[in-house]
């Protein structure tokens, strides 16, 4: 039997279990779990689908006045300083930092009545991504599965040795990695395959280079317990594929478990995350920054076959500097604008759901700043949240919902992040009634109420 301890409790790129090991036959570390999801898949048991989702994760809350529900006519302090621009919808309007969303809003989808009333960084990214409220910042621990996880349970991976749940460069939620993007009961083969756990939490503006994945390199450290490397694993593996190969031995390891060890040994899971073997035309519109590479990773990733892909845009908590708000929009407007342009032009739009969103909303009147910097901002606000979802069979040129006219809460079609999630699960072809056990044994459905948002739902 052959065994390779590994280095830490995560399961990324860098880090597998440190109370775990590895065996020829046995692969519950590092998702290699995948060969049982691949086996249900060909019993029939687990969900196909042909659809995929890409979440935009906006950690620390984007403001809804500066982005998809402007109010020109409210004062000043409500409407803060960007105007609102004119969209290819006539009548909406969306805030002059999203001016290449604005010239394709008949392909969006836009609901600006989502709330669910916290201003706590952790009640609210629990709230928004598991859609249960569960955790506070007294207690930050996860106690639901988070939508990619859920995603990735009942769909599973579509390729072999494709992982089905991806976070670029790490799925996290205030700055918890995977934080309320992590499986909690669901157990740790759904959590995310998180590429890169060392560079990570990276703003558009960084200069750090983004190539392909150190995990999928060769030269890296063998000993796993002290470097609690995966790239450590791929060095290792590479040994022990030459020596089972043979010996033979793959022979007697089942067709689904021999499936599940391709994503190691390379593939189309390798040339996926490969930037390099990208049209560079292509690539040139996408740009150079972590945003706009990670999103032009997370459409390679789709295109061959991923479920669910989380794209990190962290650094929205502006308190002050309203500016930075406005500069991480338009980075994002960019990034998300060409994706569904890249999207629209390669026939799959259809198949992939877009998704915008973070944990709370910002508060409809500006403050004074922060001490250490007096130039005004705004801070939590979790009663008028916006969200825009495109592609995934979603209804385009929809506006769903409004705030009253300072953008402070509902007054049309009151939603919660339940819906949202529904509608995700909805599109995929997934029961969100369905139950799984909790940590206590209690059947537990993905959302309380599955109920889909019925105004934007396509084909």
């Amino acid at each position: 039997m052959l065994n390779i301890q590994s280095g830490s409790t995560s399961r990324n790129c860098q880090g597998l279990s440190r109370r775990s090991a590895l065996k020829a036959g046995f692969l519950g570390a590092a998702g290699l779990s995948m060969s049982d999801l691949l086996q249900l898949q060909a019993a029939g048991v687990a969900k196909k689908t042909d659809r995929s989702v890409i979440l935009f994760w906006l950690d620390g809350g984007p403001s809804q006045l500066e982005s998809y529900d402007p109010k020109p006519e409210a004062p000043l302090e409500n409407r803060g300083p960007k105007t609102a621009i004119e969209t290819k919808l006539p009548g909406t309007f969306f805030c002059e930092t999203l001016p290449k969303q604005a010239a394709i809003a008949d392909k969006l989808a836009i609901i600006r009545s989502v709330k669910h009333g916290t201003g706590d960084h952790f009640a609210a990214g629990h709230w928004m991504l598991t859609g249960r409220f569960g955790a506070t910042s007294a207690n930050k621990q996860s106690k639901y599965p988070g939508l990619g996880a859920c995603v990735a349970k009942a769909i599973g991976p579509r390729k072999p040795g494709m992982p089905a749940n991806v976070g670029l460069p790490a799925a996290e939620s205030i700055y918890i990695f995977p934080g309320y993007h992590g499986a909690a009961y669901l157990g740790n083969a759904y959590n995310p395959f998180d590429v890169d756990t060392e560079t990570k939490y990276l703003h558009h503006t960084s200069a750090v280079e983004i190539t392909k994945p150190k995990c999928f390199s060769s030269g890296v450290s063998i000993d796993l317990d002290r470097a609690g490397s995966r790239g450590s694993l791929l060095t290792s593996l590479d040994r022990v594929q030459r020596e089972i190969d043979q010996r033979g031995v793959m022979d007697s390891v089942d067709i689904y478990r021999q499936q599940a060890y391709s994503m190691l040994f390379g593939g189309d899971a390798v040339k996926a995350f490969d930037l390099t073997q990208e049209d560079p035309a292509v690539a040139e519109r996408y740009g150079k920054n972590p945003w706009a590479r990670y999103t032009l990773m997370a459409r390679r990733l789709v295109e061959v076959g991923v479920p669910f892909v989380t794209v990190d845009m962290p650094h929205w908590d502006h308190h002050s500097s309203l500016e930075g708000h406005c500069s991480n929009m338009r980075a994002m407007d960019h990034c998300v604008a060409t994706l569904i342009n890249d999207l629209e032009e390669r026939g799959m739009l259809d198949r992939v759901l877009v998704l915008v969103m973070g944990e709370f909303g910002r508060t409809p009147r500006m403050n004074n700043g922060l001490p250490n910097d007096p130039t005004p901002g705004r801070d939590h606000w979790g009663d008028a949240i916006s969200v825009m979802m495109a592609g995934g069979g979603i209804k385009g040129g929809v506006v769903v919902g409004a705030t009253n006219s300072k953008a402070e809460f509902p007054i049309e079609r009151p939603l919660e992040p339940q819906n949202i999630l529904a509608t995700v699960y909805h599109q995929l072809g997934i029961d969100a009634g369905q139950s799984f056990l909790d940590f206590a044994g209690r059947p537990t459905p993905l959302v309380d109420r599955p109920d889909p948002i019925h105004e934007i739902i396509g084909g």
